[in-house]
């Protein structure tokens, strides 16, 4: 790769790290050396070289960088730029020697001393390249443009520096550099001509903000600049706007730069419209740093701006009244009183947004303007009360209460009074004196107030549903229960059921041992079968408490299978025949023991017989009369209940429901 291929692909973009730009401007600076021995003297400073439009340009570039110290050099810098530090290139430069020298009344003039050109490529007709501060290669139509040298922490020019210093000479200086740099190229209105061009691009060029020259001296209301560059300036570049979407005039206007202000609208009044997303514009920005005499201006110049809101819908006059910006608030009213009545996108007027604040001039402003304005109420339903009021403006809360037409009991939507608001405020001396001015007024809390018709039928129909909702719930948690409470039942009846069984078994076994007993008396038997300890006293008192031992265990057993429960039809039935016949084998049981013991006592002690007889047909006799008599009581209680409930039958659901799952009484079988 060539010299020229090696510098056309890129090392002229180099701009970042410092070391990259040192390497373009090291280059830079032998070219124009070069061409001081070629054409005129150069009046820039080597810092700020210049893509030169002069015919004499492509021989000294080619004679500089085919230099073989000078290619050399480039090539060492071109690998270490990124690498090395400032410090290091000037250590190399110093290894190296310096390639040129400064140019001085010895340096030959004669073309014959240089070193020899490659060919001269002023001869073709490729197109020349052009560059801008962006690093952008750029094709103008084959023809050359003015390039600038970039510096400045956001890629400044040196028009941008010189416009941010207000330094009107070294802009007017860098603006007339141009006419002496192509001195000799055209001539006559040509000549005028590619000037003009030169100067536009290079005012309407802008850094890494995206800022011309002209919107920095705006914004630093250096006014002499701001004019000098107006004379150059197109439309595109009063209208150019910066990455915030801002452009000069709105940056003078929000900075309160009068001057600065007016001699832009001179240049193009249509500056005052609105731009950008926002729609933005230099009234609303003026409004909001609270320069009157700006706004003065901006509506002298254009009464239409008062109509004009940004995207959000707010207009001059909210944004002037969240600030508290008195005077603009009444030049604005001045123009136009139904400015109080505007509303923006959230419904809000300008007395909501001055409520917001802490002026109590700008709220007597608007109430001045239009009172009624006070009750209107945002897509929120608060009115102006209830913001000051969340606000804690007691001194705002204090003169809107002195309205005759106030509605202190005003309702939000959610409901809310001002005094409920203030009560749910953080306890402060602010919030304190305004619940005291609201109840001194007669403010009352939503729910002490009679609700509209309206109201009250939606409460109504909200308390009905709730109700509903209500049974819904507690009749699923009653099924829940009553399916608990039946399980419960099921596994205590299973355990009374077993130990029943297991009484029942334990009695049968005592009535068992003792009806062998009368059979297999102690001390034998005589052949007549009388005992033959019939006489003893002993005897007597085994004969009489076996004899008790055997009728209570009958009892039990017939006590047992009595308060058997049945679930079903056929086993209640079941349940019935089985205990019939219990009843009669225990009767039978008694019978044949009272009849053997007459037998095992004999006629000498035949009282022991009768006493055992009386025993236990008392024990037999009361057990089965109370087991018949609650079984009638309970079939008679059955009957009752089920004649109700057929009666019941059609209305009673619930009743139904709950007779159903309750539990059902013990069924005595007969």
């Amino acid at each position: 790769m060539s010299p020229v291929e090696m510098f056309q692909t890129g090392l002229w973009k180099l701009q970042q790290p410092r070391e990259l730009l040192l390497l373009r401007n090291y280059l830079c600076s032998i070219v124009t050396r070069q061409l001081s021995t070629i054409g005129p003297p150069l009046s820039l400073p080597l810092a700020s070289p210049f893509l030169l439009r002069t015919p004499h340009f492509h021989d000294a570039f080619h004679n500089t960088i085919c230099n073989s110290r000078a290619f050399d050099r480039l090539q060492y810098c071109t690998q270490t730029a990124r690498a090395s530090a400032m410090g290091e290139v000037a250590q190399r430069d110093n290894e190296m020697g310096q390639i040129t020298q400064e140019p001085s009344q010895n340096v030959s003039t004669d073309p014959s001393a240089l070193p020899s050109p490659l060919p001269s490529p002023s001869s073709t007709s490729a197109q020349t390249l052009v560059l801008s501060n962006s690093g952008k290669r750029m094709d103008q139509a084959g023809k050359k443009k003015y390039v600038k040298q970039v510096t400045g922490r956001h890629n400044d020019t040196e028009l941008h520096l010189a416009a941010q210093r207000g330094d009107l000479t070294a802009v007017q200086q860098v603006l007339k550099n141009i006419d002496l740099q192509m001195v000799g190229m055209f001539s006559g209105a040509e000549f005028d001509a590619e000037v003009a061009a030169v100067r536009a691009a290079l005012v309407n060029e802008v850094n890494e903000l995206e800022e011309t020259a002209l919107f920095t001296a705006a914004e630093k209301g250096h006014i002499d600049v701001v004019k000098e560059l107006l004379k150059y300036s197109s439309k595109e570049t009063l209208t150019r706007k910066n990455r915030s979407g801002v452009d000069a005039l709105h940056a003078a206007a929000s900075q309160g730069y009068l001057a600065i202000v007016q001699v832009l609208l001179d240049h193009d009044p249509g500056l005052s419209k609105p731009i950008g997303q926002s729609n933005s514009t230099p009234l609303v920005s003026a409004a909001i740093r609270g320069h009157t005499a700006v706004v003065n201006e901006l509506l002298s110049r254009d009464s239409s701006l008062l109509e004009l809101c940004k995207s959000n819908g707010k207009n001059a006059l909210h944004f002037a009244a969240r600030q508290g910006h008195v005077d603009i608030v009444r030049a604005l009213l001045d123009k136009d009183l139904r400015l109080a009545r505007k509303t923006d996108n959230k419904g809000q007027t300008a007395l909501h947004m001055a409520v917001k604040g802490v002026n109590c001039e700008v709220v007597k402003l608007l109430l001045e303007a239009d009172a009624a304005v006070v009750m209107r109420p945002d897509k929120s339903g608060n009115t102006a009360l209830h913001v000051a009021t969340r606000k804690k403006r007691a001194e705002i809360v204090n003169e809107l209460l002195l309205l005759p037409d106030i509605n202190v009991n005003a309702l939000t939507r959610e409901h809310k009074t001002a005094l409920d608001i203030a009560e749910g405020l953080s306890l402060s001396e602010e919030s304190s004196e305004i619940m005291e001015l609201l109840t001194r007024n007669g403010a009352l809390r939503a729910n002490e107030l009679n609700q509209p018709r309206d109201e009250l039928r939606k409460t109504v129909t909200q308390i009905k549903k709730d109700v509903h909702m209500q049974l819904e719930q507690t009749k699923r948690t009653n099924k829940n229960v009553h399916g608990i409470a039946k399980e419960l039942r099921k596994l205590h009846r299973e355990g009374i059921n077993n130990a029943t069984n297991s009484v029942t078994v334990v009695a049968v076994l005592f009535a068992t041992v003792a009806f062998a007993a009368i059979f297999t008396v102690p001390g034998g038997s005589l052949d007549s079968g009388v005992s033959t300890a019939a006489n003893y006293a002993s005897f007597k008192i085994f004969f009489i408490f076996n004899a008790i031992a055997l009728f209570t265990s009958l009892a039990v057993v017939v006590v047992q299978i009595t308060l058997v429960r049945g679930e079903t039809k056929a086993e209640r039935r079941v349940v019935e025949i089985i205990n019939k016949l219990m009843w009669l084998a225990s009767v039978c049981t008694s019978v044949a023991f009272i009849a053997s013991a007459y037998i095992v006592v004999g006629r000498k002690n035949e009282w022991a017989a009768v006493l055992v007889t009386v025993v236990g047909g008392v024990i037999m006799a009361a057990v089965l009369g109370t087991m018949t008599y609650y079984v009638v009581k309970s079939k008679r209680v059955r009957s009752i209940r089920k004649k109700k409930s057929i009666r019941r039958s059609g209305s009673t659901t619930w009743y139904h429901s709950e007779f159903s799952n309750s539990d059902p009484d013990p069924i005595y079988a007969l």
